[in-house]
């Protein structure tokens, strides 16, 4: 997958805002996990913190400015989600957003 010139994360955010259990823990190293500020990482320790279906890395407003606040320590799930790919397009349905 390649990443696509169509999509600007940073005008959109949907796949941080789409889903409480999408941003979850699975491959990280505990050494990973102990870089993220615990005030990201949800109390059960499985993933990020989320209010409602936001991250709470996610700073700004979706659809219009984003970015992430952990961006060079984020989540795996996260790094794999690229611009135009099955779980963007998925997330930017569910605001409307092509």
């Amino acid at each position: 997958m390649t990443i696509s010139a169509d999509f600007d994360c940073q005008t959109c955010g949907a796949c941080c805002s789409y889903s409480s259990s999408w941003p979850r823990f699975s491959v990280e190293t505990d050494a990973d996990l102990d870089r993220l500020p615990d005030r990201f990482v949800a109390d059960d320790l499985t993933g990020m913190r989320c209010h409602d279906n936001r991250c709470s890395a996610l700073d700004g407003t979706v659809g219009s400015g984003t970015s992430c606040m952990v961006y060079e320590i984020r989540p795996q799930v996260c790094r794999d989600c690229l611009p135009g790919d099955g779980e963007c397009l998925e997330a930017r349905a569910a605001f409307g957003f092509r």
